[in-house]
């Protein structure tokens, strides 16, 4: 199974991502506590959860980092300030 590419996420909302987030930490969990317990974990699934979720979080501080610029006055190197809506 190859790991997937940001651009499968970038079109999912934020309570979506939100979602997701929470169910691959979920994951993360449970494939410790097999680790643990001795049970059969096929170890690649480790990996795949970390890379999804690393770049779920991007992709939600990325927007959150949007929201901000948007809403902040530029200043460009003259001096002018152009507004930020």
């Amino acid at each position: 199974m190859a790991l997937s590419k940001i651009q499968d996420f970038r079109d999912l909302s934020d309570e979506e991502i939100d979602t997701q987030i929470q169910t691959l930490k979920r994951q993360l969990f449970e494939l410790r506590m097999q680790k643990a317990t001795r049970q059969t974990v096929q170890p690649h699934l480790f990996k795949h959860a970390r890379h999804q979720l690393a770049q779920l979080m991007t992709l939600e501080r990325e927007r959150q980092i949007s929201v901000v610029n948007a809403d902040e006055p530029t200043v460009t190197p003259t001096g002018d300030v152009i507004s930020g809506s």
